[in-house]
């Protein structure tokens, strides 16, 4: 062998050997079939080539990468052109073997064709690649079609070569026993790696429809917390991509690769797993007083207690006034004596003012039951005066006060519907995140999501929780998240206890929750900045609640 034949080997290894670790490190499908073609094309010297995958029933070549210097021709892969051919199948209409096209015989039989000249091959049909040249002018000549297999020696594509060409010369040429050599090696390691990429995908794809099957858990207790689920790692990846583009201000730092960004995405779709350990009463409750119902209905038939017995009362009274002794005979013996016109008069003023003051306080009790609003010092001293004003009998005839003690304290709620033991319970949701997580042996690319998962409600002044964290002591992505997470909850429509707000009033409170060390100031800025508000709204949010935003009123915001 001389010195210029032994250096052209050893170049070729050393390509070879480069091309199979760049293959390794594709995470892209598309791509790496593409660089299989045009790797296998690199070392042969070939003008043209095909990459056929099998079937997902394994009975035909699917074309999935074809490219042509001479035509110009570049379909499927990264080119965006699409193949239009059909699918080579294994049989024909007959079923019997479909030995006469190349590619299929060469994966059926599992082996290498080399064919110098493909008009004067015998045994294969080549129809279709002479009518190809005769549309296109081209010159189909020297064909080398190698089966790809993987580590179970099983076919999954095939790769075809066309035209080898003569460096020097430019002339088609057969291609040699070292190409083949090469390309059976080449497409050994690519089958490897077009397996290992498949199989991580398949495993991906298990791993977030375990995922999904945690959020429907979830979903069957609760409809509204799902879209929760859902939009948040969304609102997430759009926060953090206007992060990773923004080049000014103390985050022109921040970048994220694909395995970055994956590994952000699954946090956000776990951030709130630890919800299926929540009870369904407490993070459904729509009112002050709903637990498994909405006990102001309880109230309502107290009201109506209350009144009976005032009516009753007063027709005691009329009774009274009327035939003494028939009253008497009616009555208990607490019945009223015979009174006279004025008196009768003053008890009718005083039932009608009863029932009016009943009516006032029921109808305060169903606002206040609602929670929409923060509940006033006075208003709260009203539900407990409420309680004590009235007393009612219960099935077993037990004389008690209006409001049990469980129901002045739901009712006399300062802001919201959950009581402070309720928000404990809801709080505990991320601490059974956290937990859940950290028993996950996450592998090393996934290894920050239960960080980023359970950081979601610290903030930014350490007063946060579960942990108390501050600011530096957070990741980027657990800060990104914080914010996605209350502004999904401030817009989101299909909660039970409150409707959906507008962008300026969403806007207002987190530009607030930015002033007051509840949030991260810098990414609040690019919320605002690049318009992700904007983004997010058009997508999610109905018509009516997308206002117009005057940015420079929004507070804490730095124009």
């Amino acid at each position: 062998m001389t010195a210029d034949l032994q250096a052209s080997t050893f170049a070729r290894l050393e390509q070879l050997n480069a091309i199979g670790a760049a293959l390794s490190s594709e995470r892209d499908i598309s791509t790496l079939l593409e660089k299989i073609l045009l790797a296998a094309k690199d070392i042969t010297h070939a003008d043209g080539g095909t990459l056929y995958l099998v079937t997902e029933n394994e009975q035909a070549l699917r074309f999935e990468i074809l490219r042509n210097d001479t035509l110009g021709v570049a379909l499927g892969g990264t080119s965006g052109n699409p193949i239009g051919f059909p699918n080579l199948p294994y049989t024909d209409e007959h079923g019997a073997p479909n030995n006469s096209m190349v590619a299929v015989y060469a994966a059926t039989h599992v082996e290498t064709v080399n064919i110098e000249d493909a008009y004067t091959a015998q045994g294969f049909d080549f129809s279709g690649t002479r009518l190809y040249d005769e549309n296109t002018g081209y010159r189909s000549r020297s064909f080398l079609t190698v089966p790809m297999r993987n580590h179970e020696n099983v076919v999954i594509g095939v790769l075809q070569l066309i035209n080898a060409l003569e460096p020097a010369s430019g002339k088609v040429v057969p291609f040699s026993a070292a190409d083949q050599r090469l390309v059976e090696s080449l497409s050994s390691q690519a089958a490897i790696a077009l397996t290992n990429r498949q199989l991580i995908l398949q495993l991906e794809g298990l791993f977030e429809s375990f995922i999904n099957l945690i959020n429907l858990a979830i979903d069957e207790k609760s409809p509204y917390t799902r879209g929760h689920c859902e939009r948040v790692p969304i609102l997430t990846m759009m926060l953090a991509e206007a992060a990773h583009t923004t080049t000014t201000g103390p985050l022109a730092g921040f970048r994220m690769n694909e395995a970055d960004r994956y590994e952000l995405k699954i946090a956000g779709l776990l951030h709130d797993c630890g919800k299926i350990t929540t009870p369904v009463h407490v993070v459904d409750k729509a009112t002050k007083l709903h637990t498994l119902y909405d006990r102001i209905d309880a109230l309502d038939v107290r009201f109506e207690l209350l009144k009976r017995d005032a009516e009753i009362e007063l027709l005691r009274s009329q009774l009274a006034q009327r035939d003494p002794q028939l009253a008497v005979a009616a009555a208990s013996p607490t019945a009223p004596e015979p009174q006279s016109a004025a008196e009768a008069e003053a008890i009718e003023t005083a039932y009608a003012a009863r029932l009016a003051q009943i009516e006032a306080d029921r109808e305060f009790l169903h606002r206040a039951n609602i929670g929409s609003e923060a509940m006033s010092p006075a208003d709260q001293q009203r539900v407990r005066d409420i309680a004590s004003r009235y007393r009612w009998q219960n099935g077993s005839a037990e004389t008690r006060d209006f409001l049990d003690p469980d129901e002045i304290e739901n009712l006399s709620i300062r802001a919201g519907t959950l009581t402070a033991a309720e928000r404990e319970i809801i709080n505990h949701h991320i601490v059974a995140t956290i937990r859940m997580l950290e028993q996950l042996p996450w592998p090393r690319h996934l290894r920050r999501v239960p960080e980023f998962a359970g950081g979601h409600h610290e903030r930014m002044d350490g007063k946060g929780y579960p942990k108390g964290l501050k600011r530096e002591e957070m990741s980027i992505q657990a800060r990104i998240m914080a914010i996605a997470d209350i502004f999904e909850a401030l817009t989101a429509k299909d909660r039970p206890y409150k409707p959906g707000k507008t962008l300026s009033e969403s806007l207002h409170i987190l530009g607030k929750f930015r002033e007051n060390g509840h949030i991260d100031p810098d990414l609040f800025d690019i919320f605002i900045r690049q318009r992700v508000y904007r983004d997010y709204a058009n997508q999610y949010l109905h018509p009516e609640q997308i206002d117009t935003v005057d940015e420079s009123r929004i507070p804490g915001y730095r124009v």
